[in-house]
């Protein structure tokens, strides 16, 4: 992503990528090291988007955003709003009522985060993005304090709708980014 974003020109085409990763934490710039609360032996990798502490793992679908901000006309906050209702969206075309949170990005269902986001602009372009719970093992988020909220619940999109699947999810939150950009 820093390599893509940086060989960037005014003519390079965006790009979503998606991808699942192996059980990781990542600490962002704003990371304070107190929010992982516990060492459950998965490793705790610093990076450089926005944010405080996530886990990404198996059945959790990562969408990176590489996007000329300038070129769509967009700020970090209208996109991060864009970002959230192409989630809030997706959810709701499962039945699943969505919804932001003041101060706090990302999406939640019923007060419990289903949704994080993390970017990074540089020049204009912005790299990083979100990520769902879709169907995975939640629980190493109780060794951190996810995103940096004591005690925040997280959820997950199997909990709402049985048969959820990642690639038939992908698809249909590309389509759902694609209609909010």
């Amino acid at each position: 992503m820093q390599d893509f974003t940086a060989r960037r020109t005014a003519d390079t085409p965006d790009e979503i990528w998606l991808c699942e990763h192996p059980p990781v934490f990542t600490l962002g710039l704003a990371g304070r090291p107190e929010h992982l609360l516990r060492d459950i032996g998965i490793p705790v990798v610093k990076i450089d988007r926005g944010g405080q502490i996530t886990y990404h793992g198996p059945g959790q679908l990562v969408a990176y955003l590489l996007l000329d901000l300038r070129r769509r006309n967009l700020t970090v906050k209208g996109l991060v709003k864009r970002m959230e209702q192409a989630v809030i969206d997706l959810l709701a075309q499962e039945g699943v009522a969505a919804s932001r949170r003041e101060g706090a990005p990302g999406v939640y269902v019923g007060g419990a985060k289903i949704a994080a986001l993390g970017l990074k602009v540089k020049n204009g372009c912005c790299y990083h993005g979100l990520a769902l719970n879709v169907d995975m093992d939640l629980s190493p988020f109780a060794a951190i304090n996810p995103c940096g909220h004591e005690g925040m619940a997280v959820t997950q999109l199997s909990a709402f709708v049985t048969g959820a699947d990642m690639e038939t999810v992908g698809a249909t939150l590309i389509t759902r980014l694609e209609e909010t950009l």
